[in-house]
């Protein structure tokens, strides 16, 4: 008999956090360089990277519900 295996909210909290630190450095680099004012880049990077947390981690959370697809199971259990 095989067992799925669902991440925990403090996981899909954490990876969403690791994701969010990468991406907001792309974004305030994008941004900077684009318009060459480092308080654009930081407004910029300031805003986005809360909306975008909760919008990975709602993401992330919906995803756990569709069983659909999924591979991840304990063999042997």
């Amino acid at each position: 008999m095989s067992k799925q295996i669902k991440e925990s909210h403090a996981r899909s909290i954490i990876k969403g956090l690791t994701w969010r630190i990468i991406a907001s450095l792309a974004i305030f680099i994008i941004t900077y360089f684009s318009t060459g004012e480092i308080k654009t880049a930081i407004t910029v990077t300031t805003i986005e990277f809360p909306v975008k947390l909760v919008a990975y981690y709602l993401h992330e959370r919906l995803w756990q519900q569709v069983p659909r697809g999924s591979i991840r199971k304990l063999l042997g259990s």
